[in-house]
Order: C-alpha cells, then sequence, then structure tokens
C-alpha cells in the first residue's frame, strides 16, 4: 500500500459560494489551512491544478486499481466541530468519459461513521451534498429520490443518502474512496465544505409533483399539460383499440381464451394442469391449452400518495370546494414492517392522482356559468367505474393479456371477459418467527394451532364467492413470505432456523424443532457431539436468544438437522392451506408462494402441495432467476408472476427492481424474457407487474415509486411499450399454436 501524507499550512476561510452558509474547509486548488492529506494507493501527479473546458479549476487525484484507494482529510491536531453543519460539500467532477462510483466516509472519535455513495455521472463538476445525519429518499417518503445533479441558484447540485451515525463534534476524517477500479480511475475535486442550513435540499423535494401528479423535473412524450390532452390521448387511443380488438376476434381462442389449436385435453369446467409430450399447460374449463399472460395489480386505486406534512412537494393540489378535492382520503401504513421503517410521511391525509385524472378524462363538461359565479350542473367527482372497467379490459384484451393477475379490481372478474387469480392473504394472532428479512412481516408458524385457524378463515372468506366460478384459475398462497434473508451466508440460508432457535419455547415452532432435535439426539451430550459445541444442559436451548452454531464440514448434522426443520415447516405450512383450499374450493387450483426469496426446502415442500409453482422473477429472463434445472426435478409447472422492466425517462423516479436504460428497451427486454419463458416446458405463463406506474412521490404502502406501468398515472398508455408487448404477446401464442398444430395427430 502506497501512502503519503502531505500537511498543509491553512487557515479556514470562507468560499463565496453560490450555495448560501457554505464553508470551504479545504481548497484543493489554493491549500491555505492547517490539514494532513493523506493518500492510500492514490496520487495527486500534477502539482497546479487544472482548467476544465467550463473554465473551472480543479485537482486532479488518480484512485489506482486495487482493493479501496482512498484520499483522507484529517485536522493536524484535534477534530472537527461540525455540530451546527447538516451538509458536507464537495465540488467534484469526473474525469473520466464515465459515471464514477465514491464512497464517502465520516469518522468520528468514538469509531462511529456516517457513510454515502455519490454516484457522480461524467460532465461538468457539480457541488455533491452529503448529509450529515442518515437521510435517503425514504426519510422523504419515497423509494428513490428526482433526478440528479439538478440546477440550484445556478450551480449543479447533487445531493446523497447517507446511512450511519457520527459524533458531529468529533470528527476525525474525511475519506473519499473508489471500490475495487479496474483501472486508474481521474477525479477532479476543488474543495471540501461545510453547509450549515437545509434551503438546498428542501428545495430538491419543493415544488416536485405537478397537478396530475407528474413530475416536474423531466419532460417525456406522454407528459400531459392540460386536460384537453387528456381526452385528446383518450379518444385516440379508443380507436386504436377498436381496431386491435377486430383482429383478436379473427383468433382462434375459446371462450376463456384457451388455443383452438392442436390436440384437445379433457374438459372439466374449471382450469387445472396437465403434462402432455413434455410440456406442462394450463387447460380450461372447454379443455383447450392456455398460456397465462397477465397483469398485475389492474385496479383503479394505485395513484393514492402521502401529502400530510409535505404539502410543499405538491403544485397544484385541489383546494377546499374544488371538485377534485373528493380524491383526498386518510391512511396509515405504520405497520411495522421492515417496508416502513426508516420511512417518512406514511400516513395521513393522502390524495389519490390516478382517480382524479380518470375524473378529468372523463367527467363532462361544466355547463357555462355567468361572469364571476361558480360553474353550475357539474358532474359529482367520483371516477366512472364501469368505464374504468370496460376501458381496461379492451386494453388488456387489445394488448395480447388474457389473465387478470393478483391484487386486480374484483370488479373486473365480474364481467367475465378475462379469467383471474386471487390471494390469500392469512392474517390472525398466531406466533410468528423473523428471518432477518421480514420486508411483509415476520413468518406466520404453521405449527401454531391459531394458523390453522386464521387459514380456514382466509380460505373460506376467499373461496365464498367463486366456488363455482370457472373463470378463476386458482389462488395464491400469500406473497413474497420471508423464507430465508437475502444473500448467501448460511445465516440468511437458514434464517428460519436461526430464527426459529432465538425465540422461547411459547412459540410452537420452537417446541417443534426442540422435539426434533430431543428425538435424534435424545439428551444434550447427543447434540453437542454432531454439533461440535458443549451444551451443559438441554434446558440451555430453551432460553431466549439461543445462538445456534454455523454450518461447518466438520459437523455435517448441523445443516442436515436445519434442513429437515425448514422442511417440515414448509410442509405443515402448505399443507394447511392446501387441506382448507381442498375443503373450501376444491375446483380451483393452489398457484404457489410467489417467491421472491425462497429456499430449496421451501420450494419443494409447495411442488408436494401446490399445483404450480410461483416465482416472482425480476431477471432478465426466467433461468437467471432461479435453478431450472432443480426445478425439473420437481416435476411441476411454473408461473412467472411477477417480472417487470423499468427506465427513469418517464417521470417515477425509481425504475423499479430491473432497470432498462431508456423507455425504448422495455419493450425488447419484455419480449426476450417472454420467448425465455416459452422455451422452458415447465412455465406455464408470465404476469408483468404492474398495470399502472406507481406515484412518483410514493404508493401509500412502502413508498416505492416505479416506472412499472403499461399506463402512466395519468392513464396515458406508453404507446411504444403496448405495441411491443402486444406484439410478443401474439408471438408468444402463435408459437405456442405451431407447437400445437405439429403434434397433433
Amino acid at each position: 500500500m502506497i501512502r503519503r501524507t502531505l500537511p498543509v499550512v491553512f487557515t479556514l476561510l470562507f468560499s463565496t459560494p453560490l450555495l448560501a452558509a457554505q464553508q470551504t474547509l479545504f481548497s484543493f486548488v489554493r491549500p491555505t489551512s492547517v490539514v494532513t492529506v493523506t493518500t492510500e494507493d492514490t496520487g495527486m501527479p500534477q502539482y497546479n491544478a487544472e482548467q476544465t473546458a467550463e473554465g473551472e479549476v480543479l485537482r486532479r487525484v488518480v484512485f489506482n486499481p486495487v482493493e479501496r484507494p482512498t484520499l483522507r482529510l484529517s485536522p493536524q491536531a484535534g477534530t472537527w466541530d461540525w455540530s451546527t453543519g447538516q451538509f458536507l460539500t464537495l465540488r467534484l467532477q469526473s474525469a473520466m468519459d464515465w459515471a464514477l462510483t465514491v464512497d464517502v466516509t465520516l469518522l468520528g472519535s468514538d469509531g462511529r461513521t456516517l457513510t454515502s455513495r455519490i454516484d457522480l455521472p461524467a460532465g461538468p463538476a457539480q457541488t455533491v451534498m452529503v448529509p450529515l445525519k442518515a437521510s435517503s429518499p425514504l426519510s422523504q417518503g419515497m423509494r428513490a429520490g428526482p433526478p440528479m445533479p439538478w440546477t440550484y441558484e445556478g450551480q449543479r447540485v447533487l445531493l446523497t443518502s447517507s446511512t450511519g451515525e457520527v459524533d458531529l463534534k468529533q470528527v476525525v476524517s474525511i475519506s473519499l474512496s473508489i471500490p475495487r477500479p479496474k483501472v486508474a480511475q481521474n477525479l477532479l475535486i476543488e474543495k471540501v465544505g461545510i453547509q450549515d442550513d437545509d434551503q438546498a435540499y428542501r428545495a430538491a423535494y419543493g415544488d416536485l409533483i405537478d397537478a396530475y401528479g407528474q413530475s416536474t423535473r423531466g419532460r417525456w412524450p406522454e407528459k400531459i399539460v392540460n386536460d384537453e390532452q387528456l381526452k385528446a390521448a383518450d379518444a385516440r387511443e379508443r380507436q386504436q383499440l377498436k381496431a386491435w380488438l377486430a383482429e383478436r376476434e379473427k383468433q382462434k381462442l375459446d371462450t376463456y381464451g384457451g388455443l383452438v389449436a392442436g390436440p384437445t385435453f379433457e374438459a372439466t369446467g374449471f382450469f387445472r394442469t396437465e403434462k402432455r409430450d413434455g410440456r406442462w399447460f394450463l387447460v380450461t374449463p372447454q379443455g383447450h391449452p392456455f398460456y397465462s399472460l397477465g397483469v398485475n395489480a389492474v385496479a383503479a386505486d394505485g395513484g393514492r400518495t402521502y401529502v400530510a406534512g409535505r404539502e410543499s412537494m405538491f403544485k397544484g393540489l385541489p383546494g377546499e370546494g374544488d371538485p377534485l378535492a373528493a380524491f383526498y382520503g386518510q391512511g396509515n401504513n405504520d405497520d411495522g414492517n421492515a417496508s416502513s421503517q426508516g420511512r417518512g410521511f406514511k400516513q395521513g391525509r393522502w390524495y389519490d392522482f390516478y382517480a382524479a385524472n380518470l375524473q378529468r378524462t372523463y367527467a363532462k363538461p361544466c355547463a357555462p356559468a355567468p361572469e364571476g359565479q361558480p360553474p353550475v350542473d357539474c358532474p359529482a367527482a367520483g371516477v366512472d367505474a364501469e368505464r374504468w372497467q370496460v376501458h381496461s379490459l379492451d386494453r388488456l384484451q387489445a394488448w395480447g393479456f388474457n389473465t387478470l393477475g393478483n391484487w386486480s379490481d374484483p370488479a373486473l372478474s365480474q364481467a367475465r371477459r378475462m379469467p383471474y387469480t386471487l390471494p390469500l392473504s392469512i392474517v390472525g394472532d398466531y406466533a410468528s418467527i423473523s428471518t432477518g428479512m421480514d420486508w411483509w412481516g415476520r413468518m406466520p408458524d404453521p405449527f401454531d394451532p391459531r394458523f390453522a385457524m386464521a387459514t380456514e378463515r382466509a380460505v373460506a372468506i376467499a373461496a365464498r364467492d367463486h366456488r363455482d366460478d370457472p373463470w378463476l384459475i386458482g389462488y395464491f398462497a400469500d406473497n413474497e413470505l420471508a423464507w430465508a434473508a437475502p444473500g448467501d451466508d448460511p445465516k440468511a440460508r437458514y434464517g428460519l432456523a436461526y430464527g426459529t432457535l432465538r425465540l422461547t419455547t411459547d412459540v410452537p415452532a420452537k417446541r417443534a424443532f426442540l422435539k426434533q432435535l430431543r428425538d435424534k439426539y435424545r439428551n444434550q451430550e447427543g447434540l453437542s457431539k454432531a454439533w461440535g459445541i458443549e451444551l451443559k444442559a438441554w434446558e440451555l436451548m430453551e432460553d431466549p436468544g439461543f445462538e445456534a452454531p454455523l454450518p461447518n464440514p466438520e459437523h455435517p448434522e448441523i445443516e442436515r438437522d436445519y434442513q429437515y426443520f425448514q422442511q417440515v415447516f414448509a410442509q405443515t405450512y402448505f399443507k394447511t392451506i392446501s387441506d382448507a383450499l381442498k375443503w373450501h374450493a376444491p375446483n380451483h387450483l393452489l398457484l404457489g408462494g410467489r417467491y421472491a426469496v425462497s429456499t430449496p426446502e421451501a420450494v419443494k415442500a409447495c411442488a408436494e402441495f401446490c399445483d404450480v409453482l410461483s416465482f416472482n422473477f425480476y431477471t432478465l429472463k426466467p433461468e437467471d432467476g432461479y435453478d431450472f434445472a432443480r426445478l425439473a426435478e420437481l416435476d411441476k409447472p411454473v408461473l412467472v408472476s411477477e417480472f417487470q422492466f423499468g427506465s427513469r425517462d418517464r417521470g417515477p423516479f425509481w425504475p423499479g427492481p430491473l432497470e432498462v436504460a431508456r423507455e425504448e428497451d422495455r419493450g425488447p427486454a419484455y419480449g426476450n424474457f417472454l420467448k425465455a419463458a416459452l422455451a422452458q416446458p415447465m412455465i406455464v405463463g408470465a404476469h408483468w407487474f404492474q398495470y399502472l406506474d406507481q406515484p412518483a412521490s410514493g404508493r401509500l404502502l412502502d413508498g416505492e415509486n416505479g416506472h412499472l406501468g403499461l399506463v402512466g398515472i395519468t392513464d396515458v398508455a406508453y404507446p411504444g411499450f403496448v405495441e411491443a408487448v402486444r406484439r410478443s404477446n401474439q408471438q408468444a401464442l402463435e408459437q405456442l399454436r405451431r407447437g400445437l398444430e405439429v403434434k397433433a395427430p
């Protein structure tokens, strides 16, 4: 490691910055204070600063290709007192033709740190603002913040997030590092400073959302600026849908969307599964093969976002007496789950931008009124639900979809135009276990008799109005449960076993696990030998907080015991649901657990008790999300219950779990995913997440604000994307049809 220390004489000076209340702590261009500069695998090859193409003067720092090249600043004596500061500011520029990732670490005298990761784009210099207290867009109520950098008071500003905590009265050092550069990376830096106010921060989140719920910080082809545009877009689309629906009428489909081609299957009056010639199929009630092309969350309530406490974020919220004020409501999503932790603005008054835009589009104009008088004969504010439902179903069928995915408006299924799926949400006062993930909550304890009662109740309610409905494909067993924690380490892989052993014995799962171990080892001596631990008394395992040993090659029984427990746990869970469904809804399929994180034990148990395995794959193709060779051994049909591709160029600030560079790339990504799904003979369908873009300011549930939709918050469809999706859906069914016709006798 190369380490150089450069002490420089320096008096703290105030610059003349464009950002008010900013103090310059150290200038790399005119160093005139007592600061120690330490370089570790970095260097400043030029003695003088250099002038950029924009006329700014900065100093070049080279970060060498090692594990963590670092540039560190520290006071020559004592510590810095930044207790009045709110942001660390750095004037930086990438000296490369590409973006740089720069990690900033503040170290306090007690060893605690505050860290921030800067995604520094290529281009001119900018002022990077690092919050001196942990902060992120989530603290403003949203998953991702507005696009950065942005121009504030004539200066390019890049606001970052920060995590951790540091004693601001005793700051020991500032470190800048570039993690694992493959080649030498050049960074230009002018100065480091402290910002004493949050005006720029508040401005970054002020007036961020316009009256239509769109971002004010960008332009894109589908962006709406007035009500007339909404109505014109709606009229144009309806003409297009008529033509596409007319084409659909010419396709050889049965009542439910099944392919009337090739071999027929037994018609049972309900959806079922069958494997034929090495390929799994869903079969319609009329006995035809059905490839489920679905869309999740086709509902009119997805445009709600909290406004209470952050009204300054929104431009044009309706005031009292405005007809559009009918779309305010009250809510509380502070549920204690990991999905709500660290999030601000998660309860109180919300506004539904999507519903308001539907009203703008659908409503008839008010009758003229005398000058200075309010309009008369205005229709009452409220979404024309029937019109929205018909329009949405027209869209889905015109775009080549044939299934209503999870969380869709129940009224859509009653139209009997498209098959649908339903979720089972099992809520009760049963015991639960933390696996270290817990995003949507802890794992239900299936050994608890109260879980069986809650399951019986949930299934009975869900099946009450659907028991004999042939349009219902089946039910999902909850969604994205925390079967494990993210990551590959043993405590993540066996989070369920670890989490259970840490509990008290009043939790049924803990008693079941201890019984398993007692039956196998008889006493603590047998367990101690098998696990390589010294357990002086069996009762010590019963204590809360018991720390189980990590699996290791010298003691393979540890891992075998964890695997066996997690297998029995999963079998008990799925068998409980399966038994209830067979009683209350014997004609419908159990569609699996919609896995995001899973374990082999959970997937195997699901295959044992469910009709279909379901996975939420946020990957370029299905096989990137799971080992399909292992799935093939289970010999069960697979449904992709969620997949998605998003970008940052259509308003919402988050691209979703899987990002593509531009809107124009979403269509090809969709087509490639669907082709890959069709190539897997066990996959029987794929469901897109989701119908509607999430609000740019964050949805009610957890602040997600992704560009995920087929349509925007204004209910205007993304024409290039939906046309590409329609073409891919048609090609998928045509490919399946040709395959069936070839195999037909």
